[in-house]
């Protein structure tokens, strides 16, 4: 069975919730955060760097939370969460991969780091608004990609639409959204998805 190390409030929820689309059985396995669990020496084992999340599928043993997804995907290909290899809409999906993690991550990491997790006293006004700008930058990519389709590769959901949706909402909770309607009723569909709802169980 597939383990997954999981925390709340982490990209943990990006492979869980590709787990629960997919209908997988899996394991969590939960780390405590507060405790220290995913710095441990035996943790550290799995996940060099002591992150969140890990899986464990057999012999495969993996760190990235982006790259479980399109691992999971392939491997449950039957499932159609993924395009056949050397299509144009599998061109597609590797992008918004990419994008996901390349170039939407980044900006919505820095404008947390400068509005919330970092010490007031080491907070940057003017990084967290570039960042705020950058991120809305990105989020017009989307609302224009997503003009003429319901999810990123048209009418079919995919695995490019956990990454990139689990960073809609957080970009929806950094405050990002606003004035992009498009993403909005996007984040809803994927919302109301009982796969996003099973996800986010504490």
């Amino acid at each position: 069975m597939v383990k997954l190390y999981w925390a709340p409030r982490t990209r943990s929820s990006r492979p869980r919730w590709m787990l629960e689309e997919l209908g997988v059985p899996y394991e969590l396995v939960r780390l405590s955060m507060e405790k220290g669990e995913h710095k441990s020496p035996e943790y550290r084992k799995i996940h060099p760097l002591g992150a969140v999340p890990a899986l464990v599928d057999g012999e495969v043993t993996m760190f990235e939370s982006a790259a479980m997804c399109a691992y999971l995907a392939d491997k449950h290909a039957y499932q159609r969460l993924t395009p056949t290899l050397g299509t144009s809409a599998r061109a597609a999906y590797e992008q918004w991969l990419f994008f996901g993690m390349a170039t939407f991550e980044e900006p919505l990491v820095k404008m947390f780091l400068h509005t919330m997790l970092l010490p007031p006293e080491q907070r940057s006004t003017r990084a967290a608004d570039e960042a705020r700008a950058r991120a809305g930058e990105v989020v017009k990519v989307l609302e224009d990609a997503l003009a003429d389709r319901p999810y990123l590769l048209g009418a079919e959901f995919s695995a490019a639409d956990v990454v990139v949706g689990s960073l809609v909402s957080w970009s929806a909770f950094m405050g990002v959204l606003e004035g992009f309607p498009r993403v909005q009723e996007y984040l809803g569909r994927l919302a109301a998805r009982p796969a996003f709802l099973a996800s986010q169980a504490e």
